[in-house]
């Protein structure tokens, strides 16, 4: 059983590939000022700034007033010349020395403004307090992107924008009790940019979201604002390790069902389209690391779009996964009535579980497994639901647009065969679905061309060109007035429509009705990761941005 097993680890690996370096690497660095000295005042207050750095352990108030003396000199100079190349560096430096004493000195200026002494006299350092809940700075540790360097296999690209202002990551201090319920991370990790304005020894902070706004008013002008959108996807990719838990979700799915949500990355707009992205099998939300942070990067993607993701235990069978995902819609609807119609991106059996969303099945798929209406079909109350709510059901009218990426929608051989029965020993059945396989075998007859399965279909078997589910989901037309893109790998070769992925050929995921069907020279486990098809997204969802 030991060599069964580890074969069906190998079978595993094989169907869908398998990384070895870290998602995500992030590296604590001592920020510096970079370049040539500035002239006066600026030299002074780069001086005050660096004496900042040298005293914030040993003398944090004190450091703080260094830090704000040398940030006003530099905001001076900044409001005489929002063009000063130099000021606008060692304003964006002075700004995340502020927060960069806040963190390490554990200082709370959100909870009493703290009276800070300087040798020219005192300050009052406090913030701009912001209506929405999930805007208060109590809530947040602060730590400025100027002290992180980030790598890894997903974190190729730093993408940053220039402007006036400090990037910062923002990490929520506790876990949320109520998150889910909001389609929001048990904890939240935001980009935000910060800038300070003076108002005699008063200095005022205040919070942006540079997703969500590309200037900032800097003494009554309007500038660009800066922002770092990469290192706080690092951080949270790094600290929450998804890839910890992808093998044993499906190996065994039935003990992480509470990590089966939807998650939004960033605070809720109602005036943005939502961009839902659905991973594979053996895979995490992590996957789509590369694509978000080139599309966050585009400043129209910025304007028109959100970026939400549905995960999931994907040793399911990926019907079972489509219907986790239309309760966790539904309670989506309940939280946010207003949605403009989503675009949903599917990568491999996120792609199946995606033509799902934009399917109506009426009777069709039950007939097609039983022969017979519900009424006519022996079976116990639990089993009845449990296959009501993975064979009936409509297309969700939430959803707008699909691009399905490697997506076998017509199945993989090597989900048969071997690899299938390996896959059968190696990933344990949750108890309900158990139950429901041993009641339809038994009312239910297979047909020589059928998957036999010895127990309910698993997520591999789901993805067989043999499985029953499959080929009767492929009779039902998608919903009219759905678009639909795809994008397929070829390896490079060049041979389409004779091509495969390695793991996908053409014709499983080659669809007549596709508005756009793009070719990219990736192989399966990478194509929604290759910059030719993050192109395409790119230009799919510009095209129909409005």
């Amino acid at each position: 059983m030991r060599v069964l097993l580890l074969a069906g680890f190998g079978a595993m690996t094989m169907l869908v590939g398998c990384a070895t370096s870290p998602y995500a690497e992030v590296w604590h660095k001592k920020p510096r000022l970079t370049g040539p000295s500035g002239p006066e005042p600026l030299a002074t207050a780069e001086q005050s700034l660096t004496r900042a750095i040298h005293d914030e352990r040993t003398k944090p108030l004190i450091a703080m007033g260094e830090c704000l003396d040398g940030l006003q000199s530099a905001s001076d100079e900044l409001k005489r010349n929002p063009r000063d190349a130099t000021a606008n560096r060692d304003y964006n430096f002075g700004v995340s020395r502020i927060f960069q004493i806040i963190h390490d000195t554990n200082l709370d200026p959100w909870t009493q403004p703290p009276i800070v002494p300087t040798t020219n006299g005192e300050f009052v350092l406090t913030f701009k307090p912001d209506p929405r809940p999930e805007w208060n700075p109590a809530l947040y540790d602060f730590t400025p992107a100027d002290e992180f360097d980030v790598g890894g296999k997903y974190v190729t690209e730093r993408i940053t924008r220039d402007g006036i202002g400090a990037p910062i990551v923002a990490v929520e201090r506790e876990e949320s009790k109520n998150a889910r319920g909001k389609a929001a991370p048990s904890r939240i990790y935001r980009t935000v940019s910060a800038i300070a304005q003076f108002q005699g020894r008063r200095c005022m902070l205040e919070f942006y979201d540079p997703l969500d706004s590309e200037t900032a008013r800097f003494y009554g002008r309007t500038v660009p604002l800066a922002a770092d959108f990469t290192v706080p996807l690092a951080v949270m990719l790094q600290e929450t390790d998804p890839r910890k838990h992808e093998l044993s979700r499906v190996l065994n799915p039935e003990k992480y069902a509470h990590t089966a949500r939807i998650e939004r990355l960033q605070p809720f707009s109602p005036n943005k389209t939502v961009v839902l992205v659905i991973h594979g099998l053996k895979d995490s939300q992590a996957t789509w690391t590369p694509m978000i942070n080139k599309l966050q990067g585009d400043p129209e993607i910025r304007k028109h779009y959100q970026f939400w993701f549905y995960s999931y235990p994907s040793g399911y069978p990926f019907p079972y996964s489509a219907a986790i995902l239309r309760e966790e819609l539904d309670e989506v609807e309940r939280q946010f009535p207003h949605l403009k119609p989503m675009v949903v991106i599917g990568h491999s059996m996120g792609g199946c579980i995606s033509r799902v969303l934009l399917t109506d099945s009426g009777n069709q798929l039950w007939m097609k497994i039983f022969g017979r209406p519900p009424q006519e079909v022996q079976l116990s109350p639990k089993t009845r639901d449990y296959f009501r709510e993975e064979l009936f059901f409509r297309h969700r009218p939430e959803i707008g647009r699909a691009i399905f990426i490697a997506s076998p929608l017509r199945g993989s051989n090597m989900a048969s065969g071997w690899i299938g029965r390996l896959a059968t020993l190696i990933i344990r059945e949750p108890t309900l679905s158990s139950q429901a396989s041993q009641e339809m075998l038994r009312v239910t007859n297979t047909r020589e061309e059928e998957l036999k399965p010895k127990r309910r279909a698993n997520s591999v078997d789901s993805l067989s060109p043999k499985s029953r589910f499959l080929n009767a989901l492929n009779t039902i037309p998608m919903t009219p007035g759905v678009p639909y893109h795809t994008i397929i790998g070829d390896r490079g070769r060049g041979d389409s429509p004779n091509s495969s992925d390695g793991v996908v050929p053409y014709w499983s995921s080659h669809m007549d009705g596709a508005k756009t069907q793009d070719i990219v020279p990736s192989d399966h486990g990478a194509a929604h990761q290759n910059p030719q098809a993050i192109g395409h997204v790119l230009r799919i969802l510009k095209k129909y941005a409005n």
